[in-house]
């Protein structure tokens, strides 16, 4: 029996026509950054094993690969088989976000940058995900982050230059939902969630969209994390109607809200009108790391998010000991990438030589040198007795023109070149 020739479950290849749409997307995306103030960085993809299950993660450290240390000994696979803690056999894991590499490259580095740091981080990362549409096992993130920064200029930057990029990506009608998670400390409170379960029900609460009011509800029961007294559902439903009207005024704001969190919201929406912002009190975004404004990408025609981010004060100095503010936003690529076309605007022109098998190699060479310098890319095909066939697969690359190359060719301005149709 042949072997699997697949890639593993969950990865991908992409096919010429599938990284070029994905390369136009990443240089989009980075001269938005660059040009919003970011300056873009490089971490390994892997950490210390240790740094990655330091609590920081949420459920994501979970979905960490783990990467053995050399030299195991069988007492050594004993000794962690009898424990049960197969991590003991790890001293390494693939990163899972780009988030816990940057808080330690600021503190590794952090005498080399500057006062408020800007930083781009565009890389795959890899969790042990179950795939399925819109989740893989390997996948690039595309993260802005700024560090050094405590008021709102922080949060304001990063919306500023995520709307833009949506925007020259082509994705309008994206809406951005913003929360704060001292607001969902206010709601847990209300509650009565003990504190150590407040981290277990965030992310319950985050399976909203999965598990629908009534699936929270009973999973926060499961978990011993309210009484069966407490009409969670109830609150559920009012608490995913509620929207920028909780303290106007005109009535008493909920006894559960934080009123200088949604203070600050209300400024940041104030100071970006012209942008779809929402207030949505049930918005949790997973990560564990999280201390202030969080915030999620929305579009109208998906069921999903295409990025989101906030802020995380208290990650950077797990790894500096003294505290340093910071706030992120990421991008999920994967998920916009598919509803993007690659535009023709500056892409060199593309073209074709499709050469007879008697024509010398060192000619062909000569015309590709002229092609070249003048800023078009070209390809070389020998001719086929089934010429639509090869014309078809060259279009379908992206190719724009094709010109058959003979003896009596004699150098690129005698070539006649014919459009290949879209």
């Amino acid at each position: 029996m042949a072997a699997s020739v697949t890639p593993p479950r969950g990865m991908r290849d992409f096919l010429p026509a599938e990284k070029a749409r994905r390369e136009h997307a990443l240089g989009v995306i980075r001269g938005v950054y660059a040009a919003h103030g970011f300056d873009e960085i490089e971490t390994p993809v892997m950490e210390d094993s240790q740094r990655l299950h330091a609590g920081l993660g949420g459920d994501n450290e979970k979905l960490a690969f783990a990467v053995m240390r050399r030299g195991l000994t069988p007492d050594d696979l004993a000794a962690a088989a009898a424990s049960g803690d197969a991590l003991a056999l790890a001293d390494l894991g693939l990163r899972y976000d780009l988030t816990v590499p940057l808080a330690r490259f600021y503190a590794t580095h952090r005498a080399a940058l500057p006062p408020v740091f800007r930083a781009i981080q565009i890389a795959p990362v890899w969790r042990a995900e179950r795939p399925q549409k819109g989740r893989y096992r390997q996948f690039v993130q595309c993260d802005i982050d700024i560090i050094g920064e405590a008021g709102p200029l922080a949060e304001l930057e990063l919306l500023t230059a995520t709307i833009a990029t949506l925007e020259a990506l082509g994705l309008g009608g994206c809406t951005i939902r913003l929360n704060d998670r001292r607001i969902l400390a206010g709601i847990l409170g209300s509650w009565g969630v003990p504190g150590e379960l407040r981290e277990r029900a965030l992310i319950t609460i985050d399976k909203l969209d999965k598990i629908g009011v009534g699936g929270v509800a009973a999973e926060l029961r499961d978990h011993g994390a309210i009484t069966a007294g407490t009409d969670v559902a109830a609150e559920l439903e009012a608490l995913t109607a509620a929207n920028w009207h909780l303290h106007d005024g005109l009535v008493p704001p909920p006894a559960w809200l934080d009123q200088g969190a949604y203070a600050e919201l209300l400024a940041l929406r104030a100071a970006l009108p012209g942008a779809a912002i929402e207030f949505d009190p049930t918005l949790v975004r997973g990560m564990g790391y999280y201390t202030g404004t969080i915030f999620e990408i929305a579009h109208p025609d998906l069921g999903y998010s295409l990025g989101g981010g906030g802020r995380y004060d208290h990650m950077i100095g797990r790894f500096l000991g003294q505290e340093v503010p910071a706030c992120g936003f990421s991008i999920g690529f994967e998920r916009i990438v598919d509803l993007l076309a690659v535009r023709d605007e500056g892409r060199p022109r593309a073209v074709v030589l499709v050469y007879d098998a008697d024509v010398e190699p060192a000619e062909l060479l000569s015309l590709k040198h002229e092609l070249v310098a003048s800023g078009t890319r070209v390809r070389f095909e020998r001719r086929v007795k089934n010429l639509r066939a090869l014309l078809d697969r060259v279009s379908a690359d992206g190719f724009d023109a094709f010109a058959a190359v003979t003896t009596a060719t004699t150098d690129a301005s005698s070539l006649a070149f014919r459009e290949l149709s879209a």
